[in-house]
This record gives C-alpha cells, sequence and structure tokens, in this order.
C-alpha cells in the first residue's frame, strides 16, 4: 500500500458509503482516510460499519474548534503514513476513476499532480464566475511570489507526495487558511518552487446527494489567501458587506 486517499467529510450520509465501496473496488490497495469535520448525521455510523469488516479505512472526528475544509484536508496529509496522498470530495463530483491517472504520474515521480476540471461551466454561472475570479486572483499572487501555478488552482481533486507536503504544512501551518476550501492553493503557495507538477483533466460530475457547503464565504477565505492585499481587501468587503 502506497497511497491514501483522504475524503473529508461533513454530513455526507448520503454519499460515503458508496465513495469507499467504489473506491475499494478500483483500488482494492488504497488506504482510506475519513476526516470528519464534527457531521451531525449518520455519517460516522456509516464509516465505522465498514470499518469493521475493513482495516485500511480510519476515520477521524476533527477538533470542533478547528472546522473547516482546508483544516480537514491539511490533517488528513499530516496523518497520511503512505507514500503518496490524494485529495477528494465525497460527492461524487471527482470521479474515483480519476485517481488511476493521479496514482501513476505520482508513481512516475511527481511531486504533485492536479486534477484539472474539463467543463467548469458545469458549476453553474454565478460559481463559474466566482471560481475564475477567485483563480485569477490567486494565480497572481502565487507569480508574484515566485512559485508555480496551474490551469486549476481552485480544484479539490490533487495528489502528492507526503514528503514533500508534510514539512510545508508544519513550517507553515499557521499562515495556512484553515477555514477557507482552497487547501491546494496554499499548498502551492507555500511549497518549493522547484517541485515537480503535472496535471490530468477530468469530468467535473454532479452531487449525487446531501447539499453544497460552499457559499459566498468561499471569496472572503480566498482573498484572505492572497497575501497582505487580499487580507485588506477581505476586510473592507466584509465591512462594506455589514
Amino acid at each position: 500500500m502506497d497511497c491514501t486517499v483522504i475524503l473529508p467529510t461533513y454530513n455526507e450520509e448520503a454519499n460515503i458509503g458508496k465513495m469507499i465501496e467504489r473506491i475499494r473496488i478500483l483500488y482494492p490497495d488504497f488506504r482510506i482516510l475519513v476526516m470528519d469535520d464534527n457531521s451531525a448525521d449518520g455519517t460516522k455510523g456509516i464509516v465505522e460499519r465498514i470499518i469493521e469488516n475493513d482495516a485500511n479505512v480510519s476515520f477521524v472526528t476533527r477538533d470542533v474548534n478547528d472546522k473547516g475544509l482546508s483544516a480537514s484536508i491539511i490533517h488528513g496529509i499530516v496523518k497520511t503514513e503512505t507514500e503518496f496522498f490524494i485529495n477528494m470530495d465525497s460527492d461524487f463530483q471527482h470521479p474515483p476513476e480519476a485517481l488511476k491517472d493521479i496514482h501513476e504520474r505520482l508513481v512516475s515521480g511527481s511531486d504533485l499532480v492536479i486534477g484539472v476540471r474539463k467543463d467548469r461551466t458545469a458549476l453553474g454561472f454565478k460559481r463559474w464566475l466566482g471560481s475564475w475570479i477567485a483563480h485569477m486572483l490567486a494565480d497572481l499572487t502565487l507569480k508574484f511570489a515566485g512559485k508555480q501555478s496551474s490551469s486549476d488552482i481552485m480544484s479539490g481533486l490533487f495528489g502528492g507526495r507526503t514528503e514533500v507536503f508534510r514539512p510545508v504544512i508544519e513550517k507553515n501551518e499557521p499562515e495556512f487558511e484553515r477555514k477557507g476550501f482552497k487547501a491546494l492553493f496554499d499548498l502551492l503557495k507555500f511549497s518549493p518552487a522547484d517541485i515537480r507538477i503535472e496535471e490530468i483533466c477530468f469530468e467535473f460530475g454532479e452531487r449525487h446527494g446531501g447539499e453544497s457547503k460552499i457559499g459566498s464565504k468561499i471569496i472572503l477565505s480566498i482573498l484572505r489567501q492572497c497575501g497582505r492585499p487580499g487580507k485588506f481587501a477581505a476586510k473592507l468587503f466584509s465591512s462594506l458587506k455589514g
């Protein structure tokens, strides 16, 4: 076993059992790490029943005072015990079939492999526009800092080499936007400039069940990730909105 799939969850009882089953069918040798943000539904019970028959599935109930999608992801990377990790959503918007290409490129020597959404208009116009604006802000921030970028910085589907990114997180963890939604942006921002990055394309799917957790807060969190000017803009935006 050389790879751990990290599944951040919050109230995903409609999807998590099916997702774990699908991953296990496709990749019987992968470990699965569920990082749960104190779900109030049946997510925990579903995973615990799976664990009874599958020792390579783990469930972590995170600190209630440290809630956030990005916090769950970076915590999952730190807890990973395999050579590689792959982070993905639990709602099937990230197809499990895409993990094969990510894993193969990691095995071939890449440090980071990013899943790029083929048709981002599937997000709907408002989410697509917000994602595009966020990407442009993030891209400018990375280029100004002399770091590598990606054609889809806002992607939540990515895999990496654990020995590369665990030290990055441990060194820069206080600077991560823990309550944010875009952990990949922070990983790119704090990683060495010479890491080997590759991309794979995937079809962004429809959520199979439950409700999306992402709303207008995403813009503020991304602004805060864009250095001092972004943090100032986030405060200004918040004051105007309030």
